[in-house]
């Protein structure tokens, strides 16, 4: 039999565990068989409160973080955040990209779709509050991603990334904050830049922040900052 002091210790053991982060692989055989491991949070009452949907972060990191040791995507951006806040509200996923790929490839992005799809269908989704962010390499595939599927995304936040201006005609009716560091050598603030000028000639719902004092990492002071996650709340996508 076990004492009730046992019993209260595997309980609280059990609480914590629904909210840190979770290694999982999928292997992704619709296209070309990539095998897509990611990081899995899900919220500390995601289990106590049974009636409520979750509006979900999908993260892509940059490009040193790729491979197949998910250590490394815990280093940067949101799997950083949920380390050190466990009362995170979202549902985080972070894959990381093979090696081989770049966020942008064709391959990559339908593989995204398809991790996306079965975590809508497996957990409580608000399919209404669904966002994308990434930094550096995964700020050109937030963008990329983004104007491939604007009608799953209630909004996005590309870091110091780029895109392509002809795809705005597709993006501007969905809600985006950019963000740059004005001393970028490694990605110039013209990549993000000239999606901002594009969107905003287009009529684009677009908030642009630069930082003049950052370098390439503009995006720890950009995920250590509440208003982020605020703001993303605030935007919600019509039910299809």
């Amino acid at each position: 039999m076990i004492n009730k002091s046992l019993l209260f210790i595997l309980i609280i053991m059990l609480s914590v565990g629904f909210a840190q982060q979770r290694k999982i692989e999928l292997e992704d055989t619709i296209k070309n068989e990539i095998d897509l491991k990611y990081l899995f949070f899900l919220p500390k009452d995601y289990y106590s409160d049974k009636n409520t949907g979750w509006p979900l972060i999908l993260f892509l990191h940059g490009m040193g973080e790729r491979g197949a040791d998910l250590e490394l995507v815990k280093i940067h951006g949101i799997p950083k955040i949920v380390k050190e806040q466990i009362d995170f509200p979202f549902i985080a996923v972070s894959p990381q990209c093979p090696i081989e790929y770049v966020w942008r490839d064709d391959d990559m992005q339908q593989a995204l779709e398809n991790l996306l799809q079965k975590i809508v269908e497996n957990y409580r989704v608000d399919k209404t509050r669904i966002y994308v962010t990434g930094l550096s390499m995964g700020g050109y595939g937030t963008w990329a991603l983004a104007a491939r599927r604007p009608d799953l995304f209630a909004a996005a936040v590309p870091i110091c990334g780029g895109g392509d201006p002809a795809t705005v005609n597709v993006l501007k009716n969905l809600p985006i904050w950019v963000f740059h560091g004005g001393l970028d050598e490694v990605v110039l603030p013209e990549e993000s830049e000239k999606m901002v000028r594009a969107l905003e000639r287009a009529g684009g719902k677009v908030r642009y922040t630069l930082y003049p004092k950052a370098y390439h990492d503009s995006w720890t002071e950009t995920y250590d900052n509440p208003a982020l996650y605020d703001w993303l709340l605030s935007n919600r996508k019509a039910e299809n």
